[in-house]
């Protein structure tokens, strides 16, 4: 605890917090400002409240208060800091800030269980998440999640961990051994195959191994990397973010590739930033700046690899919704739009604020489905006006969040990974060969 204070009361902090010039530019970016209405609900507000726990204005024992309110309110989608003309370092800002607010709340009893479950018994390990997929499919096959849903009968955050359950197919593949390139090698790539996403996204991995040894690369697939721990960033569990950062430093770094590819924003922000989490262990600092270095997200690394170009026509609209933490954590929002007017026959259609959350961030539509709920509805008014009937996206939780969006709006529309339509692409060609 005295850690975290003497962290928010840093001189680093200070300097941290002084790049805010309070110029509001900030404001109309935040989708809990769009949402409330309320400065304290702003990027702006959030920085005011910091900084009063930095000059000691709020006391430990009123973390529990205002501040504590408003900082959990926070998405972190980062919004902000691409709309902040001074480069405010809002992440770095925030991830103390929620620390602090964790270790002075007490959880109930049911959310200490789902946490517990959650966060330490089921991410860490694919395995328990597949059987769970496997028991989730049982549950949609038997019509019990059709009753379960009309008689709306579980409690609010249960309620929303089942609504965005995406059809499910458990078919998996074994990634243990490498997958050799597809024509002329140009390389060899350590795969980042997630936990959640394994588990009930697994036609996306396939997808981009595809894609991937269709561009001329063997894919290894290290069988010991574990989840990146940033839905743990997101609530203040940062040690246990740590430990999992080191396993997987561990594990992919023990292989020789030229990248590590990573399918998802939100997934791939968290192991780019493992300096910044380790940016104090004496063994692991030096070792996650190097596999930092490697870090690519997948429609960044195909952008600038993309030796066999998509030649399969999809007559189809279609719209990209950006992850948050691709687009404003990464900083890669050209690149997938690139990938997707590769494809022939396929119209992409711009959304009219594409820079706004879709409302997953994380565990965050779980944590406050009520507020989140009010995010994706805006979002899918959006996605709407559009007329698309393709909506694609590039991180996990948006991918659920947009399934479960798509459905309660009644859009005629799929959801599908930028790596998906690229394998389509690809399967249509060849159909096209055989005939």
């Amino acid at each position: 605890m005295s850690q975290i204070i003497e962290l928010l009361r840093s001189e680093e902090y200070r300097k941290k917090l002084d790049q805010c010039i309070h110029c509001g530019l900030c404001l109309q970016a935040c989708p809990t400002y769009d949402v409330f209405g309320t400065e304290m609900d702003s990027p702006r507000g959030r920085i005011a409240l910091m900084r009063a726990v930095h000059e000691g204005k709020i006391a430990e024992d009123r973390i529990n208060g205002a501040f504590a309110t408003h900082i959990t309110r926070c998405l972190a989608c980062r919004a902000c800091e691409t709309a902040c003309p001074s480069g405010v370092q809002y992440g770095a800002l925030l991830e103390p800030a929620r620390e602090l607010v964790e270790h002075h709340r007490t959880p109930s009893l049911a959310e200490r269980a789902l946490r517990w479950i959650g966060l330490h018994q089921l991410m860490p390990y694919r395995g328990r998440l597949k059987l769970m997929a496997s028991a989730l499919w049982l549950y949609q096959k038997t019509g019990l999640q059709g009753l379960v849903r009309r008689l709306n009968v579980l409690p609010p955050h249960l309620r929303a961990m089942e609504a965005i359950i995406p059809p499910l197919t458990p078919h998996y593949v074994d990634y243990s051994a490498p997958a050799p390139a597809v024509g002329e090698r140009h390389g060899r790539v350590a795969f980042v195959i997630g936990c959640v996403q394994e588990a009930f996204l697994a036609p996306v991995n396939q997808a981009t191994r595809r894609v991937l040894r269709r561009n001329g690369f063997e894919v290894i697939t290290p069988m010991m990397q574990t989840c990146c721990g940033a839905a743990h960033v997101h609530i203040g569990e940062r040690d246990a973010a740590r430990a999992l950062a080191r396993r997987n430093i561990d594990a992919l770094l023990a292989e020789d590739v030229t990248a590590i590819v990573v399918n998802a924003g939100g997934c791939g922000l968290a192991l780019k930033e493992y300096p910044h989490l380790l940016a104090d262990d004496p063994l692991y600092a030096e070792r996650a700046k190097r596999f930092a270095s490697l870090v690519r997200d997948v429609n960044e690394f195909l952008a600038d690899h993309l030796y066999r170009p998509p030649r399969g026509e999809m007559r189809i609209r279609a719209t990209y919704v950006d992850s948050c933490h691709l687009r404003h954590g990464q900083r890669v929002s050209r690149q997938p739009r690139d990938l997707l007017r590769a494809v022939p026959g396929l119209e992409l259609v711009e959304l009219r604020q594409p820079d706004r959350c879709c409302g997953s961030a994380g565990v965050y539509n779980i944590a406050q489905p009520e507020i989140a709920d009010q995010v994706l509805d805006a979002k899918m008014k959006d996605v709407a006006a559009t007329g698309a009937t393709l909506v694609v996206t590039s991180n996990t939780g948006c991918h659920l969040q947009l399934i479960a969006g798509v459905r309660k709006a009644g859009l005629n529309a799929r959801v599908m990974h930028v790596v998906e339509v690229l394998d389509e692409s690809y399967r249509r060609e060849q159909e096209v060969w055989r005939r």
